[in-house]
């Protein structure tokens, strides 16, 4: 099978476009027979009970669905809880189109800017419900005001509520209108609440989760000593109410929420995730037919990403690209897809780098922090890898060697910037360091740090997205000893990583990097150390929200914070777009990270009876793909082939 990816194509791709306005359904509303039974069991309230006054109503992709089956997928041990996140649960107060061109309401109904992009004004859908029945409410969004307030639960304020002028201020206005506020303009607000993280508000069911804060329940400790792991009120909270991008919030099926799918048995549980229709889901087809078409979603927990692959070819996987689209599958798995009963999609990879070399910039070990924040070894260290081998060996020939930066589609790409440093280079990458002072050797022929001590750096590696990284990292392990560089390959899971990597505990990981596209507007972690997870330098992250925490960062990167401000203040697209171009010449100039491969796009597999999923996917850490468009997937059918 050929792959062709072209990312206007993608672009271009119209997919499940969202109408804003509710529609007098002229036969009614409809359900799935397994919620008309238990309706005419009197165990679940009338179809038009369950939904709001103004359902959000989907145009889907090919064709109006059919109810039935279960969507089969598997999962890692550990930290691979975002196989869940990215296929079930991206409902937001707003979201993007497909293109990413527009936003649309979502879980709001409609939604007000002030011209000065200081004051947003929610309309929530009157009559929403939890996934337990309870109403959704402005109150609900009060309450996750009240713990994002609250240090002693939220200590790091994510940098989407902190503007220029401080962090938001969020009033309720009545039962179904919110008002959030900033001192300064924040031009950027509304794209961030369409982003991933943009569930904190509409994550906190405060009829559930009031009992296990202390304000809330005067006999919490009773709750307390029934946890075991839990020793006081905030970690018992914690555990309960844990973010969605974390282990936590999977791992606790009690708690409502507004998916179409929600958790029946928990990740870590039994061997099996499994996520039943939410009876209670606010969107409809444009027949009047309650989604999700499919009943629901498994995940089987396996070992190892090969495991993954043997499922797929007995037939045992209806959709997924993560763990197994990788180019040394591509063979094997089009060899069984008659067996497997399954077909390929596109997927459009638009990061600024789909690998990247991230070294600690904020390093404890002073020895090692001075030595990579010195821009010449960086850029040693970027001459010593040979890009191309590792894209020949590992990716199968597919891709181009890159630097971090904008994809070649980005209105902001600049070829120098692609290319800057990447030539490899052994002769120059050895006089750059030989130039700082790393001129000596040991008897191995490692180069010796101002100590006298071998300079090792040990790289975190975690095999996620199917991006290969542990291979990755051995072949650059490898490369730069040509160059006496002494590079050592941990491998560990994603949450350990995530762990030791956010309390600045680390040498160096190799992850990706977004901002390829548009989502540099929003997501710019590698250009900038902005955001609650910029592993490359987080104590200069902590700063950039609140410069009372972490360190004070040195003038070159202030500079980057000044710079990204004329994005985030401002609501002038023109301005916005100025200010990004100097934010990313800056950065791109810095060398903060270094970029290893870019590539048009990747593949995923998907039952041969499914329908209504996009192709090609496009995805992208602004986008958690495929989860805006899986409550319109079903089965042609009614199930999955057998």
């Amino acid at each position: 099978m050929g792959l062709q990816f072209k990312l206007k194509g993608i672009l271009a791709t119209s997919v499940a476009t969202i109408c804003l306005a509710g529609m007098a359904m002229a036969e009614g509303f409809k359900e799935a027979p397994e919620l008309a039974e238990m309706v005419a069991a009197g165990t679940l309230p009338p179809v038009e009970e369950r939904l709001p006054s103004e359902p959000l109503v989907l145009d889907v992709l090919d064709s109006i669905g059919e109810y039935g089956g279960t969507l089969r997928r598997a999962i890692l041990g550990g930290g691979d809880q975002h196989n869940i996140v990215r296929l079930i649960s991206n409902e937001n107060l707003v979201r993007w189109s497909a293109d990413w061109s527009t936003l649309h309401p979502n879980i709001a109904e409609s939604y007000e800017v002030s011209d000065d992009a200081t004051t947003f004004t929610f309309n929530l859908r009157e009559g929403m419900k939890w996934s337990d029945g309870a109403p959704f409410t402005a109150d609900d969004i009060m309450f996750w005001y009240e713990v994002f307030n609250d240090d002693r639960l939220t200590p790091a304020k994510h940098p989407n509520f902190v503007g220029a002028g401080g962090a938001v201020q969020v009033t309720k206005i009545d039962d179904t209108t919110v008002e959030f506020k900033f001192a300064e303009p924040n031009g950027l607000f509304l794209q961030n609440m369409a982003y991933g993280f943009g569930y904190y508000v509409v994550n906190y069911p405060a009829h559930y989760l009031k009992q296990f804060h202390v304000d809330h329940n005067p006999d919490i400790q009773a709750l307390i000593d029934a946890e075991p792991a839990a020793s006081d009120w905030v970690s018992l909270f914690n555990l309960k109410a844990g973010p969605m991008h974390t282990p936590l919030f999977w791992q606790n099926v009690d708690r409502p929420t507004l998916h179409p799918w929600h958790l029946t048995t928990a990740y870590g549980a039994s061997d099996r995730v499994v996520a039943e229709r939410n009876p209670y889901y606010f969107k409809v087809d444009a027949e009047g037919q309650q989604l999700p078409y499919i009943d629901r979603v498994t995940w089987d927990q396996v070992e190892d990403p090969e495991s993954i692959l043997l499922k797929a070819f007995n037939g045992e996987i209806d959709y997924m690209a993560r763990h197994i689209g990788r180019a040394s599958n591509l063979a094997a798995l089009t060899d069984n897809k008659d067996r497997g009963q399954y077909g390929f999609y596109q997927v459009g990879d638009i990061t600024a780098s789909q690998a990247a070399l991230m070294l600690n910039l904020n390093n404890p070990d002073p020895i090692k922090n001075e030595i990579v924040n010195n821009i010449d070894f960086r850029k040693a260290l970027s001459h010593a890898v040979d890009r191309q081998e590792i894209i020949d060996l590992v990716y199968l020939g597919i891709g181009h060697p890159v630097q971090t930066s904008p994809h070649p589609s980005a209105p902001f790409y600049n070829e120098k910037w692609s290319k800057q440093y990447t030539e490899y280079d052994i002769d120059t990458a050895n006089a750059l360091l030989d130039g700082i002072g790393l001129d000596k050797r040991d008897s191995d022929g490692y180069r010796l740090g101002p100590d006298g001590e071998r300079f090792t750096l040990v790289f975190l590696v975690a095999d996620v997205f199917g991006f290969q990284y542990p291979d990755v990292m051995e072949i650059v392990a490898e490369q730069v000893k040509e160059v006496g560089l002494d590079i050592q390959v941990r491998a560990t899971d994603r949450s350990r990583l995530q762990e030791i990597a956010s309390a600045a505990e680390h040498d160096a990981y190799i992850w990706n990097c977004g901002g390829g596209l548009v989502d540099a507007y929003a997501n710019p972690y590698c250009y900038v150390p902005y955001g609650s997870a910029v592993y490359w330098a987080p104590k200069w992250a902590a700063w950039g929200v609140d410069p009372s925490t972490g360190e004070e960062p040195p003038a070159h990167i202030k500079a980057l914070f000044e710079a990204y401000s004329g994005v985030t203040t401002s609501a002038d697209p023109a301005v916005q777009e100025a200010a990004l171009k100097d934010l990313i010449e800056q950065a791109t100039g810095q060398l903060l990270t270094i970029g290893l491969r870019q590539v048009d796009g990747a593949f995923g597999i998907a039952r041969n009876n499914l329908r209504n999923y996009p192709d090609p996917m496009p995805i992208a850490g602004q986008l958690w793909t495929p989860a805006p468009y899986t409550a319109q997937y079903y089965f042609e059918g009614g199930d999955n082939l057998k």
